[in-house]
């Protein structure tokens, strides 16, 4: 998409305009800008006033002014507010109840998705623009992004995805006077045209069958109907609850999480080490040959130092098994980290610049914007999906060949 031009304004009006002002001061509060600001609003506000008049009664006229001070990004400014006799006009630039400019409530919530406290953003505009707002009214203002967030949370989904990443962290809110440690689930899916799309995001403090059964149960009541490859991260009941909505669905275990569970039994100092050593059970030829790596490492010195390592990953194998099937194309996809992990790494700063939340309320907000802003940024599929696509249409058939037509 073309970008836009910016209107070029003419020499001779600039200097129309900065006669007998000075220049130093024209960025200032209540200098220059803020007086053309002040000069469009009211000529677009009598411009509107006068597109009312023309379809009201002939008994309707103007009736004087009235006076709304608004804020704006840059401080505040006295706005000439025209009236009607019969009171019915209600002008679409400032609202009859809008005490802030259009504009000023989108900056705020920007700030709040970068992560800036509530009281952050209030000094913000103190220290920057002089302006002085209430804490409250910054949650006011980013407490509407909640119907949105509730919009969103429920809007039709594609029928098939390929692939859907099922991820977890963790966070602290404040809850009955306490802090608790809370979970907040996303579910990442790629479309088959290898562009990705965040399907939702669920905050709940105990995990379990029914918890995610419950979550399945909301993708499909969406519109989801196939889910080619779920990719998950260990948690307890997952498997099953995906296979008894989505049933043809294979369960993959995360590469990624495996082997970071993995070397949580290692000391600091041989983690390198034991991470090479594992390679050679994930880079199989084959499902067989990658259990014969696990035997092998599990008789290693390494295996003998550590041997939590190799029962958690025969406890997981089940669902290890179905990454070999895959060719390297696809097997890249599953195993890199610049899916889920990438999305995961920005979610964690945000929420770290936080300490914890007041409500989940206040955690949904900041994280579903934090999402909104990811995805916005987020490119097509990663050049390894032009060859996956094959791989899937030979591996999945029909079901894959459904999600490409849809």
């Amino acid at each position: 998409m073309a970008r836009r031009k910016a209107p070029h304004i003419p020499d001779a009006l600039l200097d129309q305009l900065l006669a007998g002002a000075d220049p130093k001061t024209a960025f200032e509060s209540d200098g220059l800008l803020d007086a053309l600001k002040k000069a469009l609003a009211e000529r677009a506000l009598n411009a509107e006033m006068d597109h009312h008049l023309a379809g009201e009664d002939a008994g309707n006229s103007r009736n004087g002014y009235g006076r709304k001070t608004v804020t704006t990004e840059t401080g505040r400014i006295e706005l000439a507010i025209p009236r009607d006799r019969q009171a019915t006009f209600d002008p679409q630039l400032i609202a009859r109840y809008q005490r802030r400019f259009p504009g000023f409530d989108d900056k705020i919530v920007s700030m709040y998705a970068r992560g800036m406290s509530t009281r952050e953003i209030v000094g913000h505009l103190r220290e920057l623009y002089g302006i002085e707002v209430s804490p409250d009214l910054i949650s006011a203002v980013t407490d509407a992004v909640l119907e949105e967030v509730a919009a969103w949370q429920a809007r039709p989904l594609e029928p098939v995805y390929p692939i859907v990443f099922f991820d977890a962290l963790r966070i602290k809110v404040r809850d009955e006077g306490l802090v608790r440690n809370k979970a907040v689930y996303v579910a990442l899916g790629v479309r088959a045209d290898g562009s990705k799309e965040i399907l939702g995001l669920w905050l709940e403090q105990n995990e379990g069958a029914k918890f995610w059964l419950r979550v399945m149960n909301e993708l499909r009541n969406r519109g989801v109907e196939d889910v080619l490859l779920a990719v998950v991260d260990g948690l307890k009941g997952f498997p099953d609850a995906i296979r008894s909505v989505f049933p043809e669905a294979t369960v993959q275990t995360c590469i990624v999480h495996l082997l970071r569970h993995s070397l949580d039994f290692v000391s600091y100092k041989d983690r390198k080490l034991v991470a090479a050593a594992l390679k050679d059970i994930y880079r199989a030829l084959d499902a067989a040959a990658g259990e014969a790596a696990l035997a092998a490492f599990e008789a290693s010195e390494w295996g003998r130092r550590y041997p939590a390592i190799a029962q958690s990953c025969r406890r997981a194998w089940s669902e290890v098994v179905p990454f070999y099937a895959f060719p390297g194309e696809v097997r890249r996809i599953l195993y890199t980290t610049n899916a889920i992990e990438a999305l995961n790494a920005t979610l964690r700063r945000a929420v770290r610049a936080r300490g914890h939340f007041p409500t989940d309320e206040a955690a949904l907000k900041l994280l579903y914007l934090v999402l909104n802003r990811s995805e916005k940024a987020w490119k097509m599929g990663p050049r390894e999906w032009i060859m996956a696509k094959a791989q899937f249409a030979v591996i999945f058939g029909e079901r894959f060949t459904r999600a490409m037509a849809a």
